[in-house]
């Protein structure tokens, strides 16, 4: 049985991906803090390591750990905004204890959660893992910065950074600020989608993609960067997509002075071997089936929303 640990298992997607890889036989630590709550479900082969990355002890890392992915992290641009410092001491710091760590333990395998965001704002059509870093932002300041330690490390342990574009679809820890959850709840929630600027490029991903890519590097003899995310898209464009799954909705749209704007090509990952497995149109139809279950609370984004604040304000 593989042995995996993996930071951050208590969000987004660290949350479904635990879940995934128990249920196909993986032992899996799963560590975080918890903020949002625990909703992993009890599972034997799941282990719960309720610790900070920052201050994490080798008494407390697990013995006999295969790979380590790591999700850990401020995970947005608006979040690492209100609070840089906290930001780079958990997506930079906490890393590095969390390589160091690995090191000692002789991890044999490390994956870093980067992100497509790094290349910052740029015109090609094709944004290849070998353009330049241009980051516009602390939140990708953090992964550039993050990238260069991981490869620090490539001598000791194999290395794999993946530069995800934006993740869709529901998780039982779902985010509401990215762009295709967000705009499909108020699809269903308010009958209108309310889109600023609307021709920036967003590359996107669906959370089933992410979670098996993941699994895909689990298996594989790889390492390198790989960027991860497939269908590239204007926002105004994923609009009219979800119009068009959700009857009667009205789309308004107004300025922005948002200047992110980029297109990932995946096409280094897709000759690995890596296999599609949803799409956009999928998550649409499995979002708006979400939302109108009893499994979905918008109070329980409340409650994220109100102790990440309470976490960026620097409160235990």
């Amino acid at each position: 049985m593989k042995t995996v640990l993996i930071t951050g298992a208590g969000g987004y997607i660290g949350t479904e991906l635990t879940e995934f890889l128990a249920d196909r036989g993986y032992l899996i630590y799963a560590l975080d803090t918890f903020w949002f709550k625990n909703k992993i479900k009890k599972n034997k082969n799941i282990k719960i390591i309720k610790e900070d990355i920052r201050y994490l002890s080798q008494k407390n890392f697990p013995n006999n750990i295969d790979t380590v992915i790591h999700l850990a992290a401020i995970s947005n641009d608006p979040s690492a905004e209100i609070n840089p410092k906290l930001s780079w001491e958990v997506n930079v710091l906490g890393l590095l204890n969390i390589l160091n760590l690995s090191e000692k333990k002789k991890v044999k395998k490390f994956i870093f959660a980067s992100s497509g965001s790094v290349y910052g704002v740029k015109k090609e059509k094709k944004v290849t893992e070998k353009l330049s870093l241009v980051p516009i932002s602390e939140y990708n300041k953090t992964k550039m910065v993050g990238e260069k330690i991981v490869e620090s490390f490539k001598k000791k342990m194999k290395t794999i950074l993946l530069r995800p574009a934006t993740v869709c679809g529901p998780s039982k820890n779902l985010r509401l600020d990215l762009t295709i959850n967000m705009l499909t709840y108020h699809a269903i929630k308010n009958k209108k989608i309310n889109v600023f600027g609307g021709s920036q490029y967003r590359p996107n991903l669906t959370l089933d993609d992410m979670i098996n890519i993941y699994h895909f590097f689990l298996k594989k003899n790889l390492t390198g960067t790989y960027n991860v995310g497939f269908e590239n898209e204007k926002v105004i464009d994923i609009a009219r997509k979800i119009s068009k799954k959700i009857k009667k909705i009205s789309i308004n749209r107004s300025k922005s002075n948002d200047k992110r704007s980029y297109r990932l090509d995946s096409t280094k990952l897709l000759l690995k071997g890596y296999k599609r497995v949803s799409n956009i149109s999928d998550v649409i139809s499995k979002l708006q089936k979400y939302y109108s279950s009893k499994n979905f609370k918008f109070s329980d984004n409340m409650i994220r929303i109100k102790y990440l604040k309470k976490f960026l304000n620097g409160s235990k």
